[in-house]
């Protein structure tokens, strides 16, 4: 097996110029033999596993190591064994003798975790730093701090390098995490005060309006409205042209491969490391459904990276999580608790531990298609250097369930398979949605991530990334989760999303200019039509609803100033431009459900203009919550629909079937054969959950 193990020849340390000079590991010059050769001497691995990752390490960037663990071809303690011997170098045990917090502040905390490194001591004017990942250390010193000057290397599980961190920085971490955006941008320097006194005049204002000048008033509200409306079906015509040219060149382009004209580009680049992060919060099905979903991704395990981000003081889903064995590409993040809690603020946490330099997001309901990392993988590779952002399609599971389900199913297949593709084809700010979005890290990074304060973290990383020059792209692949169908749960999670809205328009526009600038004309009016716009729309539809009394005959305070305007013809173009409005809102969701999957809902379109009303009450609410109680989390509630009723086969006659869990993925029925039937157990509906 030696020409095997050779394969796994680490590179080199060499010295850096940055003042950090590696002095070498602690013992000896580092064995000659390879890690595979010593993990078959030691009887650690089994020489046709070995032989299979040596095969894979060929085609994948991944370490000999990583892909061992990453199939549970070795364990943590028989690797770590290994690369002891193979650098001749000491192991230490954070737990027994801590690192020392100020070298681990100096390298800074989160450094360290993404790197797998635990800055430990410094003894007579050498660095002692302990790491995971030998075979790396070398590309890290010129990143390290220069007072570290000479460095020798130790060696510890990844396990024990992220604890030995976290168990004096866990605080500071979560600190950082909660103010990542830079203050002129996050929601958290909002004057609450300000804002309450402002919402209270305008309100105000509106009311004495109404009362002293009653025609004056709804007349401009009225003009508001229907500038709003003219603006956003523009936008959504303009957008559907965009997305139609979109669907038109990728035709062009598969025509012209299937005749052989073009030969289309092969990925010739190994296929990259892909973190991709899950909040969780009160799943108490964590290790039943989701991570059985996860497991249908055909991705190398070795380069999958999921990180199942909880609360620390989450006691449902930690209980759920109790005694599952989840495989070594599954790992748990825990938040530390803080002032808020929020998916965005418990991602920036959970970035620190994501190991890959492409960094993805799931929610807890997702069932992403197994071949989407490939995807992601592929069109990363091929696509430009300012392309920051992946956005997949999301989709539902259960668009039959009810009306409402139905309903939000044509709303996202609109947004998603058309009005999407088109605001990115127009160069415009493109709102990110809350799950399956993928980023190149440096640049996440370089942007701040997330603003932990906003309660539509996704749409306010998508203008911050605009407003930095970089590109978001629709890429076609789909995610599909569990549609909102019940009514209070969709206004619940409708208003904290125009709520997120108002505060990212706010908090953008504290300074006008400057954003005109970043964004230039055309996206910066783009961002005035999509978040002011359309929040004004759910905010002021009664306005519109109240011309439909003009058609029925009955009083209306503007009949006199319409009828006297335009040669009367102000009335019928009125009602004309609400007809067209609705017409291409129709056409648009007619394209959006025309493929096969969602054919059976075109006959529910027309009827999208009794679903939107309920926008108007969530609208209301945002605005009362954005002055009461901004950074409050509205739980989405899910987990209402059971999936596995519709696709599980039934029991035979006289059984009755108990998935036992083992390890994760691996679901081993046993059938015990009773000739009583049994009754029919209660299913009590999951409790609510928190959804992207």
């Amino acid at each position: 097996m030696a020409s095997l193990a050779a394969a796994q020849e680490p590179e080199a340390l060499s010295q850096a110029d940055e003042g950090v000079q590696f002095g070498g590991p602690t013992l000896a010059p580092r064995h000659e033999s390879p890690l595979g050769q010593i993990l078959i001497e030691d009887g650690a691995v089994d020489p046709g596993n070995l032989l299979k990752a040596t095969v894979m390490r060929r085609r994948e960037n991944a370490r000999l190591g990583q892909i061992l663990l990453g199939h549970g071809w070795v364990t943590p303690e028989a690797l770590a064994r290994a690369l002891s011997r193979q650098w001749r170098t000491t192991t230490i045990d954070p737990a027994e003798t801590p690192g020392d917090p100020r070298l681990i502040d100096a390298a800074g905390a989160g450094f360290c975790l993404t790197h797998g490194i635990l800055p430990w001591r410094r003894i007579g004017g050498v660095t002692w730093i302990a790491t995971a990942r030998p075979d790396e250390f070398a590309g890290l010193l010129p990143r390290m701090p220069s007072e570290f000057g000479i460095v020798r290397m130790l060696l510890c599980t990844e396990a024990q390098a992220q604890e030995g961190v976290l168990n004096t920085r866990r605080i500071r971490l979560i600190r950082e995490a909660e103010s990542r955006v830079p203050a002129a941008e996050s929601c958290r320097t909002q004057n609450q005060a300000r804002t309450s006194r402002l919402a209270l005049g305008l309100l105000t204002a509106v009311m004495l309006g109404l009362f002293l000048a009653p025609v004056a008033m709804a007349g401009l509200l009225a003009a508001w409205a229907i500038l709003t409306l003219l603006t956003q079906s523009g936008l959504k015509l303009m957008a559907a042209i965009a997305a139609r040219r979109v669907r038109a060149d990728d035709r062009r382009l598969a025509g012209a491969i299937a005749r052989g004209e073009i030969t289309p580009p092969e990925m010739d680049a190994p296929l990259p490391v892909i973190s991709v992060m899950v909040p969780l919060f009160e799943e108490s099905d964590v290790a039943g459904k989701l991570v059985a979903r996860l497991a249908r991704l055909d991705y190398p395990r070795e380069l999958t990276d999921l990180l199942l981000v909880i609360e620390e003081s989450d006691a449902v889903t930690s209980r759920a999580l109790e005694g599952a064995q989840l495989p070594h590409w599954i790992r748990v993040v825990r938040v530390p608790d803080g002032p808020i809690k929020t998916k965005p603020r418990a991602l920036n946490y959970a970035l620190n531990f994501c190991r890959g330099q492409i960094v993805g997001i799931w929610d807890a309901e997702d069932r992403p298609d197994p071949d989407q990392l490939h995807k992601i993988a592929r069109a990363f590779h091929f696509a430009p250097a300012d392309v920051a952002c992946l956005q997949g399609a999301l989709d539902f599971y259960n668009p039959r369930t009810n009306w409402l389900a139905r309903c939000f199913t044509i709303e996202y297949a609109t947004w998603f398979r058309v009005l999407l593709p088109g605001v990115a084809r127009l160069g415009l700010v493109v709102p990110l949605g809350g799950t399956t979005l993928f980023f190149r890290r440096h640049l996440l990074e370089e942007v701040g991530a997330w603003d932990s304060w906003n309660v539509t973290e996704d749409a306010d990383l998508g203008v911050r990334l605009a407003r930095r020059g970089y590109r978001t792209q629709i890429i076609e692949t789909t995610t599909d989760e569990e549609a909102n169908c019940r009514a209070l749960p969709w206004v619940k999670q409708r208003s904290r999303w125009l709520k997120g809205y108002a505060m990212t328009w706010g908090v953008h526009m504290r300074d006008p200019v400057a954003l005109y600038r970043q964004l230039g004309a055309r996206a910066f009016w783009g961002f005035q039509v999509q978040f002011f716009g359309a929040l004004s729309q759910y905010l002021l539809a009664p306005v519109l609803w109240s011309f439909w009394l003009l058609a029925l005959g009955l009083p209306h305070p503007l009949r006199a100033p319409l009828e006297g305007m335009w040669g009367g013809w102000a009335i019928p173009l009125l009602f004309g431009l609400f007809i067209a409005s609705e017409a291409l809102s129709i056409i648009v969701g007619l394209r959006a459900v025309r493929r096969a999957k969602h054919r059976h809902l075109l006959p529910w379109v027309p009827g999208m203009h009794l679903y939107f009303p309920l926008g108007c009450l969530a609208g209301w609410k945002a605005i009362y919550e954005v002055v009461t109680k901004p950074f409050y989390w509205d739980k989405t509630a899910h987990g209402l629909y059971v999936e596995a009723a519709e696709t599980a086969p039934a029991p035979l006659p006289g059984t009755v079937e108990l998935p036992l869990l083992g390890q994760i993925g691996e679901r081993r029925p046993t059938v015990v054969a009773d000739p009583t039937p049994l009754p029919a157990p209660a299913v009590a509906p999951t409790a609510q959950r928190l959804a992207g």
